[in-house]
């Protein structure tokens, strides 16, 4: 796998496969449909560039219970209640600051989604091509999950490598180096 195919993988994925959905316009759209529909609003974002614009997506359409909890791994239990929406804000920032500063270097001009599978109560895998100016391409396939409200993107593979187990490992990993404090991650996330 080249390091530009990760790089690439990491742009797209930080921002989209952390994205959920939460609009009662959605009931009627297949996962698909919902998935089109984000990586347009992803793109867009990239062409606006800016922290805010891909937060403002993010905050949109991110999961951000359910995967910065995962996040945490055993270390959710001891963040308190109080602390998690300043958690979860600051993870927003990391990913729309991250996604900001390597976006310009890969510019996707088409995503397309390709295909759905038959999903169950894991969430449906939905595949699509993304395509960069440059003409090279890649495929992702997004786990989505249906809520109450619509869907949310759970989860995104790309290159066989499922992406939130790298935002785990990496904050993870900062919270045990740092005394096995969650709010030295809150801190961090935060600045």
């Amino acid at each position: 796998m080249s390091a530009r195919v990760r790089s690439v993988g990491w742009l797209v994925i930080l921002v989209a496969a952390f994205a959920g959905f939460s609009s009662a316009g959605a009931r009627a759209e297949t996962p698909a449909v919902y998935m089109q529909r984000v990586q347009n609003e992803l793109m867009y974002a990239q062409r606006q560039g800016g922290v805010s614009a891909y937060a403002n997506v993010l905050r949109r359409h991110m999961d951000v219970q359910n995967i910065g909890l995962t996040a945490l791994g055993p270390h959710a239990r001891t963040l308190p209640k109080t602390d998690r929406p300043a958690y979860y804000n600051g993870m927003v920032n990391f990913i729309a600051k991250y996604a900001a500063k390597e976006g310009p270097k890969y510019i996707v001009t088409s995503a397309v989604v390709t295909g759905q599978g038959a999903g169950d109560a894991g969430g449906t895998n939905v595949d699509s091509h993304i395509t960069l100016a440059d003409g090279s391409g890649y495929d992702i396939r997004w786990l989505v999950m249906k809520t109450s409200q619509g869907y949310k993107v759970r989860d995104a593979q790309v290159v066989g490598f499922w992406m939130t187990s790298f935002l785990d490992d990496l904050f993870q990993n900062y919270i045990t180096e740092n005394g096995n404090n969650p709010r030295a991650l809150v801190l961090a996330l935060s600045r």
